[in-house]
């Protein structure tokens, strides 16, 4: 047995399991949300598989080396199509998380097979310390390998299923060069080898119609006809068309929809910019599709609007779809527009400027890692980058289906010191939703709205703030970064509506 090939074959074997997890995990946060909880619970009980398999493999008494190259083919099947299986069943049927955590389990079991056995397929090449340790460095090389290129190279470049298939393609060669790696000690290598070749060919045609598959599920998970998706580093952006116009979907969360995002993006951005002292520089926190900027670039007096978006896939979009770009009336190519893709709390950090408008347009706080752009240290940033005559807005959720969520946000900016004041309004597609405006001091102007709108006048502008007894402020904690308790409140509120 060559001793070189079967540490690569170590390697690989690592980099695929640690895929495998890292896919399953992403897409339970994808289609479940709280990142948080779907990447404890998928690799806690990933690693508990693993021990299983470890503890499996001590039946296995003959024929190691046959058992070995099954499981690799068997891994290779499992995990491959774990991806396309896993969208599949999401879309339709109602045992996603038996299918979730299912897959979990049996690729777990299987990978933690494949180490042990092949411990003892070296255990006569080698001296035991030797062997212990040559085999855990590649086996952490490559799981260090996976976790680089999960999110910088294969999400970007070929989305959770194709992943899923190179993967499960590169398990099917691993289990085929074996047939000849370990010829002198297999009972069948013929047999194996003939099965290795057909597990390759399905995952080879699964990964060419890898697209197909993809917006297969697709189309099922949403109702209206998906006419464009893409994975980035940070989020899934899929674009539908339907009755209600066409959608923008991250994450499988609808930001807008083209038939009424009006009403959202008129209440969001109107309140802050007629009750600002002036209205030159203005810069808005997310927004990446432009229309939040459409609304501010309708002010004559507006110098610069800086717009800071985490996802340059976002923001390219918003230039480059014909459909969207007409819709935020091509805000984006404005000269007035400065666009930055970074982390917004970074920015608020590293910076000295500020605004007279600030609008934080982020998306809801249902993972842990959008809820740190709704607490306390980032609010008290946002503040030091508020002219002191300034004003800014916060969309802040519901407060009919997320009634505590919403008191919440507001809870959070009076403790960063803010003066608030919440108002809401309908959006059909959304229900109620709500934003916070808030200020140094409460002593507001009112400057006159602009023309042209379609939803906003004096006489509803007024009626934003008034909230009905189901809709009143209630007790909320304040939110933290090391509590994050908005993001339990937001998950238990809008678990009932979903």
């Amino acid at each position: 047995m060559n001793k070189t090939l079967l540490f690569v074959t170590v390697l690989v074997i690592a980099t695929c399991g640690l895929i495998y997890e890292l896919i399953v995990g992403a897409l339970a946060s994808y289609l479940l949300g709280d990142s948080i909880t779907q990447f404890s619970t998928v690799i806690g009980c990933y690693l508990f598989a693993m021990g299983i398999g470890s503890w499996l493999s001590r039946f296995i008494e003959r024929g190691v080396a046959q058992r070995f190259v099954e499981i690799e083919l068997g891994v290779a099947l499992v995990g491959g199509t774990c991806a396309p299986v896993l969208f599949l069943t999401f879309a339709l049927t109602d045992m996603f998380r038996v299918a979730l955590y299912g897959s979990v389990l049996v690729i777990g079991t299987l990978v933690g097979l494949e180490i042990p056995l092949l411990l003892r397929l070296l255990k006569d090449q080698l001296k035991f310390k030797d062997l212990v340790s040559q085999v855990l460095t590649f086996d952490y090389l490559g799981a260090l390998a996976a976790s680089i290129t999960f999110p910088l190279l294969f999400v970007p470049k070929l989305g959770l299923v194709r992943t899923s298939l190179l993967f499960g393609l590169l398990n099917a060669l691993v289990g085929l060069w074996s047939t000849w790696l370990l010829a002198p000690v297999l009972a069948h290598p013929v047999r194996l080898r003939v099965k290795a070749v057909g597990l390759s060919l399905l995952l080879v045609v699964a990964f060419v119609f890898g697209d197909r598959l993809n917006n297969y599920s697709e189309e099922h998970l949403f109702a209206d006809e998906v006419v464009h998706a893409t994975s980035s580093p940070y989020q899934r952006i899929v674009l539908t068309r339907g009755k209600r116009g066409f959608s923008l979907f991250l994450n499988g969360n609808l930001q807008f929809a083209s038939v009424d995002e009006y009403r959202y993006h008129e209440a969001l951005v109107h309140p802050a910019m007629v009750r600002a002292g002036k209205a030159e520089r203005v810069l808005v926190l997310g927004g990446g599709d432009g229309l939040a900027a459409r609304e501010i670039l309708r002010y004559p007096e507006v110098k610069t609007v800086t717009l800071v978006d985490l996802d340059p896939a976002m923001t390219g979009l918003a230039t480059r779809y014909a459909e969207l770009a007409e819709l935020n009336a091509h805000s984006m190519a404005d000269p007035r527009m400065h666009v930055l893709n970074t982390d917004a709390m970074e920015f608020l950090r590293e910076g000295q400027d500020t605004w007279d408008v600030i609008v934080v347009d982020f998306p809801d706080p249902n993972n842990f890692a959008l809820g740190k752009l709704y607490t306390t240290g980032f609010y008290r940033l946002l503040k030091k980058r508020l002219a002191p005559d300034g004003v800014a807005v916060i969309q802040s959720t519901s407060p009919l289906y997320a009634r505590r969520s919403f008191w919440c946000v507001d809870t959070t900016l009076k403790a960063a010191g803010f003066w608030t004041q919440p108002y809401h309004t309908l959006v059909p597609s959304f229900g109620e939703w709500g934003y916070v405006l808030v200020a140094h001091e409460g002593t507001l102007q009112r400057r006159p709205l602009p023309p042209g709108l379609r939803f906003l006048s004096d006489d509803t502008h007024a009626t934003l703030f008034q909230f009905p007894m189901d809709m009143g402020p209630t007790p909320a904690e304040v939110n933290r970064l090391n509590n994050q308790v908005l993001v339990h409140y937001y998950e238990e509120e809008w678990r009932r509506w979903n």
